[in-house]
């Protein structure tokens, strides 16, 4: 199989189209069609549908992704690796992280990394775990700090470095009434709350703790801003479940975080693909992600 059709098959897939993959790569597109035509020759099997709209992925093809995928990352981490040869000791790292860790973990390693190796040279992005995943397997990242709750499993091809595990805690509002702190002793107590629930992955954790507890949450508000989570708590309108880095990120004044049995926790990690740690300037990143988790 040639890589370099494999890399063009990977824009084509994602572009949805060979005329707009043509476009992207500054290519014609019967260059991309026979490209594409010698492809699935090489591979014995159609990867693609081709239809009025473009082209949509054969389960073959769906497969031949994910492995693209790995090899369009695998090439940018051996980028990094020759970066970090060529600048002696300096190098560039790409980091993705979900937004309570951007606002608590990731500036305090930042600042003992500019202290230890103040030749590395970090570009940070934004982005809930499924997507930061996403982004180390496409090779626009080159490590992610991300979160898994106890039920969840590891992502597959990826290597995970826990880094701290933080409980989920109730917060509610700070005055004393019928919703407030005084009143919460157990989960089921809140069965006839009102409930403010984040990112698709942590509103599940709240469902799966409430059908434990024997009721289902009444959810009516849904925001992956935990800033806006709190001021909907504080002014009465609801109850959440948020995780401790989320408050030591923002602790609104009129809300009070509650420990309360069966919130569970969830797992902060640092992800990247095998042999990472090979890279100095990564390595040095997750040893300062280490150290202050």
């Amino acid at each position: 199989m040639d890589a370099r059709r494999l890399l063009l098959f990977r824009v084509i897939a994602r572009a949805g189209s060979f005329s707009a993959g043509a476009r992207e790569l500054g290519w014609t597109q019967p260059a991309v069609s026979q490209h594409m035509s010698r492809l699935e020759r090489e591979i014995g099997t159609p990867v693609f549908r081709r239809t009025t709209q473009g082209v949509t992925l054969t389960d073959a093809g769906q497969t031949l992704l994910r492995r693209a995928d790995e090899v369009a990352a695998l090439l940018a981490a051996a980028e990094s690796e020759m970066v970090d040869f060529t600048l002696a000791g300096a190098g560039r790292v790409r980091l993705v992280a979900f937004p309570s860790a951007l606002a608590t973990v990731v500036p305090r390693a930042l600042a003992a990394l500019e202290h230890s190796h103040p030749g590395v040279a970090v570009e940070l992005s934004e982005a809930e775990p499924p997507e930061a995943i996403e982004a180390l397997r496409a090779g626009t990242a080159d490590l992610a700090l991300t979160f898994r709750y106890e039920h969840e499993d590891a992502a597959p091809g990826l290597v995970g470095v826990p880094l701290a595990v933080e409980a989920v805690r109730l917060v509610v509002p700070a005055r004393g009434d019928a919703a407030g702190p005084d009143a919460v002793h157990d989960l089921r107590d809140l069965r006839e709350a009102v409930w403010a629930a984040g990112c698709p992955r942590c509103r599940a954790h709240l469902l799966r703790i409430c059908a434990s507890a024997g009721f289902t949450p009444r959810i009516h508000h849904t925001t992956d801003d935990y800033v806006v989570v709190q001021a909907l708590v504080a002014q009465g309108l609801a109850v959440a479940a948020l995780p401790a880095s989320s408050l030591d990120a923002h602790a609104h004044p009129g809300v009070t975080a509650v420990d309360v049995p069966g919130l569970g926790a969830r797992t902060i990690e640092a992800v990247a693909l095998p042999g990472i740690a090979r890279v100095p300037s990564c390595a040095a990143l997750l040893a300062a992600l280490s150290a202050v988790a």
